[in-house]
């Protein structure tokens, strides 16, 4: 693909963003979950590791060599799974309560979808010997 590189640059900015903005709400504790905020809850700061590996992807999609296409491969491949496990924990229901899903739990997912693929579609010149 041509544009893949760029596509993946604004996809690492477009995520880092969206950790910023709310992911869910919890109604009984009055309690917004973003990214980098989950106070009252044993969330954490789930966003953290999303932004440290979508800095990695962005300095292997600027550089161009071929290993570091195929190492962020690797890194988006975790960056996507650490996504999918962020919207697993803060979308699950406990003890009866069900938190209110908010565009950035879906938007992170989409981000860190839309990283990947252009991982696996990188355009670099391979030489034949």
């Amino acid at each position: 693909m041509k544009h893949s590189q760029l596509i993946g640059v604004i996809a690492v900015l477009a995520l880092t963003g969206i950790c910023f903005m709310p992911w869910t709400v919890i109604e009984s504790k009055h309690i917004t979950v973003t990214g980098f905020a989950s106070e009252g809850t044993s969330f954490g700061k789930p966003g953290y590791l999303n932004v440290i590996l979508s800095a990695i992807c962005l300095l292997l999609f600027v550089i161009p060599k071929i290993w570091a296409k195929r190492t962020n491969v690797f890194i988006a491949a975790i960056n996507l799974a650490w996504a999918f496990r962020n919207y697993l924990l803060l979308s699950g229901c406990l003890l009866g309560e069900c938190p209110e899903k908010k565009a950035g739990l879906y938007l992170m997912l989409l981000a860190a979808g839309v990283i990947q693929v252009m991982a696996l579609l990188p355009k670099i010149k391979v030489e034949k010997n």
